[in-house]
């Protein structure tokens, strides 16, 4: 079994990490090079930044808080924000990005995902999809885009698997319903697409303790958990998860105590 893999999450607004419930009343949560930095020494295995406003702003995401970034952190780092086309992936890419998230402009335009992955490779391009029950969709949940505020329609399961047929390398799938409630991840739809796809899928929204990261592992196909809260205000540490996760037989790498 591949090891599996604990990333904080910066979700950063007018340069500011900040962090709310249900994708709203957003609090500020600190300097987002500053906290890159922290998680990459104390044993992170990647960095999510997300610019959750560039969407909505109708702009690209921040590159000049980007590259700061990428010269404090040496694991892999994803950023998301504002992506509407193959020439904003390579922007990412070249400011020092690995990967790049890609949401609402996927769903706008699909072909993004296939020419980003023709022109850097499905590995860097990560599909985001932010989701919310619904009796709209033939699962139950459906994909929001624009932070969350617009819904599309589309059911959760069947964007997830064209977008890989499209090209993407990997899904950070968000359930909206649980972000930051600190109830747990959604492990229902987060099984059933991680069953359905064969790429990496990355659990984000809800975790409140150390029970919550465990489940979505034992419980889920998930490789990946996304962290905020709980990181951000020193809830839990990267060290107390990934020794909980090796006590409960699920492999872990880079330890440091």
């Amino acid at each position: 079994m591949l090891s599996k893999r604990i990333i904080p999450c910066l979700d950063v607004k007018e340069g500011r990490v900040v962090k709310g419930v249900n994708f709203i009343g957003l609090k500020d949560a600190g300097d987002p090079v500053q906290l890159a930095k922290q998680y990459n020494e104390c044993g992170a295995d990647e960095i999510c930044f997300l610019d959750i406003t560039a969407s909505i702003e109708a702009r690209n995401a921040l590159i000049d808080v980007i590259s700061r970034t990428a010269r404090e952190v040496f694991i892999p780092l994803t950023v998301g924000g504002g992506v509407k086309e193959a020439d904003d992936i390579g922007d990412l890419l070249r400011a020092g990005a690995d990967k790049v998230s890609i949401n609402s402009g996927a769903v706008k335009d699909i072909s993004v995902i296939k020419k980003g992955a023709e022109q850097y490779g499905s590995q860097c391009i990560v599909i985001a999809i932010d989701i919310k029950k619904s009796g709209n969709t033939q699962t139950g949940w459906e994909v929001f885009v624009q932070g969350g505020r617009k819904a599309t329609g589309l059911d959760a399961l069947g964007w997830a698997k064209e977008t890989v047929e499209a090209g993407a390398g990997e899904i950070l799938l968000t359930s909206m319903d649980s972000d930051g409630t600190k109830n747990g991840y959604d492990l229902v739809i987060t099984e059933l697409i991680a069953n359905e796809v064969n790429v990496p899928v990355i659990a984000s929204g809800g975790a409140g303790k150390l029970e919550h990261i465990i489940d979505v592992f034992q419980q889920t196909k998930a490789e990946a958990a996304l962290l905020a809260s709980l990181l951000h205000y020193g809830e839990l540490t990267i060290s107390q998860i990934k020794n909980a996760l090796k006590q409960n037989n699920i492999p872990v790498r880079n330890i440091i105590n």
